[in-house]
């Protein structure tokens, strides 16, 4: 089109120099048109140049928000020009898509509180990770628990060029709460209101995401529309792709305020600068009271308010094409957004149903998602090439200590897994804990991984105290467990069990890794050391919790030992008293533990008079001693070069005699190792000589660090050793 905006039109008729009708005059005509067409492309070349100049010279923002030279593809934001897009297959853009600069850091806003959601933000995350070529930095409003599994999995995590800043969403509350809101999501569905509040003063944008959103495409795409804002457009929207807002759903249905079908908030681009300058914070309040007036309450948290602030001031908003948030909620226009599976871009399971929602592609949507769901995020740790990343303290120290061992060592392997950082996500399913009164209460603490998981259901029908739990899994691993516990009745009527997933990574199970971090995350005042295939006795618990008084556990160094026993059949009818126990031991139906293959390792808590025994009773440590005990949760950890099998138990245990612990035979407790499969662990000890020459090499280290921290006591360890 012409500078006046006319568009010429040259029937193809008119341009064949033979037609009857080309005369001399229109020849002229279209002459006068060629030289001015030409000027015109002249005057654009000319205006393109200038405009890349003055961008070259633009300032960059504050961290990595930098401005960027683009196309000169201008999106308006308008629903004609988004249609025009879809219809042609999301491809409205002439030319190259807008880049971000190499190295510019995208800022990635989520609210996210609860056990649930910070399960639900790591599948996010991941899809976000497995797309992006840019640093990130992570603004996370958390509540106290999705502030302590999120920040313990990023550090374990160590994702280079990824920083994360935690807003704590519990001093928000007052913020919003004054709000009625009926949305599944809380309160927490409105703190996306108060970010221009909440986020750095000096952050100007950020992309707002909810926890069930999942990444098609790299997140700068979605980064480098904030160059297509105009006037006073500060916030990037998706159309609501449900009819909610029409008020047709039912009779009676009375939505708030919006402009047509409304927008949806699960993605939002907000450029928090402007919205200052503009006074948002009280234009929402005072849209959120005028509206409560005769609405009363929220039906869809922020989305309500933002939708009548944006009725009220339609110039607001840049409309985003709806392949940047295909909402999949039951009777959607989401298969409007896409033609092909390149057209998809992010994908909002915006529906109380998730998965199970109902839609026509929801099959392919449902495999993206479990794709990273079960993907192993360890995958995720590289490198962004040529983008320096922060100096990490803890990644340096890593470096520096494997930078010190020797390659060459034939037992590197084992050296190396003591320094290894695995992710770790604790408490992966709900956990409640009510402290007891009394100030007696025992947590039992215990690993596994995916080969045990049968013995879950069996230790919770037996133990009805808090129990702390470390498995080791990998991402598909911990899914399956997922399902399983949420398929179990027993498992999901017990709250006070906290499961902690320790990622799998390296050739060696980490068994010693996994009970630190099982022991770390209890809540009681004391803890059962226990193992996964042990079933402990009835009404143990409540035993212990007596026997913690009895036996002034508070403020005396005691570790209390639950005598241990066996049996060979997977059919066992559990003894139901220690007379009862005693007589299955005499029949042969129970072995005291490992009497037919490692005698030393329990021997010293004397069987023989713990049969008669009615009070409790002191033992000696010896050699290879690695009895279950009752600790306060103050004791020592386990040491974490003892790896797979051999030695993880004894070395702890002599650790607490180097502490000068006093070891106490508990007269009326016990518990019973039920059979299994062997480990891959001990067939490989078994058959691995080097496995048990690299395990002779640790023992031998760990007993000289043992004389180098205690001194002369600790030479009664050497002479044990050597004597047995």
């Amino acid at each position: 089109s012409l500078a006046d905006g006319k568009p010429v039109s040259l029937s193809p008729l008119e341009s064949q120099p033979h037609s009857p009708r080309y005369t001399a005059s229109s020849q002229r005509e279209r002459e006068s048109l060629e030289v001015r067409m030409r000027e015109v492309e002249e005057e654009n070349r000319v205006l393109r140049k200038q405009l890349s100049l003055a961008q070259r010279r633009s300032p960059s923002h504050h961290r990595g928000n930098h401005s960027k030279t683009y196309s000169m593809e201008e999106g308006t934001g308008d629903s004609e020009s988004l249609r025009a897009g879809i219809v042609a297959g999301n491809s409205s853009e002439c030319g190259q898509q807008p880049a971000v600069e190499k190295c510019e850091t995208i800022h990635v806003a989520i609210v996210c509180a609860g056990y649930n959601a910070s399960r639900d933000v790591v599948t996010l995350v991941k899809s976000v990770l497995f797309h992006r070529r840019n640093p990130l930095h992570f603004h996370l409003i958390a509540d106290s628990i999705a502030k302590q599994i999120l920040a313990t999995l990023f550090q374990t995590w160590m994702v280079p060029a990824v920083r994360i800043d935690f807003y704590d969403a519990d001093e928000l509350k007052s913020e919003v709460s004054w709000i009625p809101n009926k949305h599944y999501s809380g309160i927490y569905g409105l703190m996306k209101l108060v970010l221009t509040k909440t986020l750095p003063s000096n952050l100007e944008r950020v992309i707002v995401l909810d926890t069930d959103i999942t990444f098609a495409t790299d997140i700068a795409e979605l980064w480098a529309v904030f160059h297509k804002f105009k006037g006073q457009q500060v916030l990037g929207l998706v159309e609501n792709q449900s009819d909610w807002y029409l008020g047709n759903l039912w009779k009676n249905h009375r939505p708030w305020p919006a402009l047509g079908r409304g927008y949806n908030t699960g993605v939002i681009l907000l450029l928090l600068d402007k919205l200052r300058k503009m006074k948002w914070e009280q234009m929402w309040r005072l849209t959120a009271e005028r509206e409560l007036m005769s609405m009363l309450s929220t039906s869809l948290a922020d989305q309500d308010i933002f939708n009548a602030v944006i009725k009220q001031n339609p110039f607001l908003v840049y409309q985003l094409p709806c392949f940047w948030n295909v909402q999949l909620s039951d009777h959607t226009r989401s298969e409007q957004c896409y033609r092909d599976v390149s057209d998809l871009k992010v994908i909002h399971w915006n529906s109380p149903k998730k998965l199970r929602v109902k839609n026509k592609h929801v099959e392919f949507f449902r495999n993206l998602y479990l794709t990273f769901l079960e993907y192993d995020g360890n995958l995720l740790r590289r490198e962004l090439f040529g983008c320096p990343s922060e100096a990490d303290v803890n990644s340096e120290n890593l470096q520096k200590q494997l930078s010190e061992l020797d390659e060459d060592d034939l037992c590197y392997e084992f050296r190396r897994e003591r320094f290894t950082v695995h992710r770790t996500h604790l408490y992966f399913l709900h956990y409640e804990y009510e402290p007891a009164s009394d100030n007696t209460d025992v947590t039992l603490v215990a690993q596994l991984s995916m080969d045990r998981l049968q013995m879950l259901e069996a230790i919770c029908k037996h133990w009805e105290g808090p129990i702390s739990l470390a498995l080791y899994l990998s991402d598909a691993e911990a899914q399956q467990f997922l399902r399983y516990a949420q398929g179990s009745e027993v498992l999901m009527s017990r709250h006070n069990v906290g499961y902690h997933i320790v990622y799998k990574e390296g050739q060696f199970y980490p068994v010693n890794l996994l009970r630190n971090v099982a022991m770390k995350h209890i809540s009681t005042p004391y803890m059962f050391l226990s193992d996964i295939d042990f079933l402990p006795m009835y009404g143990l618990y409540e035993y212990l919790r007596k026997s913690v008084i009895q036996l002034d556990l508070a403020n005396t160094k005691k570790a209390l030992i639950v005598p241990a026993f066996e049996t060979l059949r997977y059919r066992l009818s559990f003894p139901k008293s220690k007379a009862e126990l005693l007589s299955m031991l005499d029949m042969g139906t129970l072995f005291t533990f490992r009497y037919h293959v490692w005698t030393k390792g329990h021997a010293p808590t004397n069987f023989a008079k713990w049969r008669t025994a009615t009070t409790p009773y002191r033992v000696e440590w010896e050699a290879d001693f690695e009895p279950y005990v009752v600790v306060r949760k103050d004791c020592p950890e386990y040491d974490r070069r003892f790896v797979g099998f051999g030695w993880n138990k004894v070395a702890h245990i002599m650790e607490l005699d180097a502490q000068e612990y006093e070891f106490t035979v508990l007269p009326n407790a016990y518990m019973i190792h039920m059979p299994h499969a062997p480990s891959f662990d001990i067939t490989k000890f078994r058959s691995n000589k080097q496995y048990r020459i690299c395990l002779k090499t640790l023992k031998e280290e760990f007993q000289q660090d043992m004389s180098r921290r205690y001194g002369f006591a600790a030479l009664k360890y050497l002479t044990a050793e050597n004597n047995s």
